[in-house]
């Protein structure tokens, strides 16, 4: 039976806890009502996923593995969750950026739900059958939040002149950041998605009326140059992730086997 790997696994349990933590806070702050009950049921699908993966790769790891996790009690995906420091993570950059403005929001969730949708797709055909089985779900979930996260981008780009200014500003700072999100994960992961990637995003951006960064057309035409910021799935993060954790891990690790 086909076993993945935790480094890989937690590559991508991680960029879904990240997303998932970065919306949750929008809930009661977001534009509209119906948009605080959207983003808090994505936050919702994204922690669900975090959490099957989680566990999956807590089965192959020893305490040992996460040195602030006591030594004499098993690894968990609570463990992963909240008593890994923050180079131990090893999502990507891009989700944990902070979400200074709702078409920052938007624009994350575009181009990893876009990413999201392929990954889960080759996972699901994948050899190994818990993975499959956690892909298929996912990819569902992934439809919709590719499509409300489409819509937004439409209602924004193609919205008023300060609305365009804002959402071709996120993904303008987005768009370094997409490299490594579609890249493959170390070790033997799915080969680099971009181009399939690039094929759902330059139509969006497209009806959006946004200009698309140099190269956005086909992968062959180079896809774009200049700054290409990485390292999250080693373990190199921005400052923005370990002000994140301290507050998503602070009740845990104040009060450590509390049940309520």
């Amino acid at each position: 039976m086909t076993t993945t790997p935790p480094d890989q696994l937690l590559c991508w349990a991680d960029d879904a806890l990240i997303t998932a933590q970065r919306l949750a806070a929008w809930c009661a702050r977001a534009p509209e009502l119906e948009e605080d009950v959207a983003l808090t049921n994505i936050a919702l699908d994204q922690l669900g996923v975090a959490r099957l993966l989680l566990s999956y790769a807590a089965e192959q790891l020893t305490p040992d593995a996460v040195p602030a996790a006591p030594a004499d009690q098993p690894v968990t995906e609570d463990t992963l969750a909240f008593l890994r420091s923050d180079q131990e993570f090893r999502n990507c950059l891009l989700v944990e950026l902070p979400d200074d403005d709702y078409a920052m929001t938007i624009g994350k969730l575009l181009f990893l739900a876009a990413y999201q949708l392929r990954l889960y797709a080759v996972l699901s055909a994948g050899a190994d059958q818990r993975l499959a089985a956690i892909a298929g779900k996912a990819a569902k979930e992934s439809t919709y939040h590719l499509d409300h996260a489409r819509l937004w981008t439409l209602r924004l780009g193609d919205g008023t002149e300060e609305s365009r200014r804002r959402m071709q500003y996120a993904v303008d700072e987005l768009w370094p950041y997409t490299y490594e999100l579609v890249a493959p994960v170390p070790g033997s992961g799915p080969a680099d998605l971009r181009a399939d990637w690039l094929a759902v995003i330059g139509p969006i951006l497209a009806e959006a009326t946004l200009a698309a960064p140099a190269g956005t057309g086909s992968a062959a035409a180079g896809d774009g140059g200049g700054w290409r910021p990485g390292g999250g799935r080693l373990g190199r993060h921005t400052e923005h992730l370990s002000y994140l954790l301290a507050e998503m891990q602070v009740v845990h690790r104040a009060h450590p086997g509390a049940r309520w």
